[in-house]
């Protein structure tokens, strides 16, 4: 698996789930081990289901501890005048309207939170740039253009 960036939030937001998910597993082993010997049709259908969950949930954690693993902090000391993941940029587009993302992993990415991932089609156009230059990439309605105006 790749190394993986996260801001202190991401990792914070990454141990919180992995909890969970770790509750959740022990409550479903819990029940599963209290049901004992199925009686029934339907205890023995409810038993199957839970195992069912108990395997998605042990899925779920397994891929969280392995990101988890292979998690680095953002870099702290770099080029402040281009782009790079961890990077705040503000931008412009022709009506003069501003946007501002930050540059994250794509396990942290939420473009309504004002996330967007670098393995996106901006994120991959805006790594590199500095001020003033025009970040093109392929939309969905054709090819969209922003200025970049700032980079913290």
């Amino acid at each position: 698996m790749k190394t993986v960036f996260l801001s202190k939030n991401g990792f914070k937001e990454l141990h919180k789930e992995i909890a969970k998910l770790e509750i959740e597993e022990k409550s479903l082993q819990a029940q599963i081990r209290e049901m004992g010997r199925v009686k029934s049709r339907d205890d023995e259908l409810q038993r199957s289901e839970m195992i069912i969950q108990l395997e998605s949930i042990s899925s779920r954690l397994m891929g969280k501890r392995e990101a988890l693993k292979n998690a680095k902090p953002l870099p702290r000391k770099r080029d402040r005048l281009r782009v790079a993941i961890g990077s705040v940029v503000d931008m412009v587009d022709q009506q003069g309207r501003i946007f501002r993302y930050t540059l994250v992993d794509s396990l942290e990415a939420n473009p309504t939170d004002g996330k967007i991932s670098v393995d996106s089609p901006l994120g991959k156009s805006l790594v590199g740039m500095g001020p003033s230059d025009i970040v093109s990439w392929p939309a969905s309605s054709g090819q969209r253009e922003l200025k970049l105006v700032s980079v913290k």
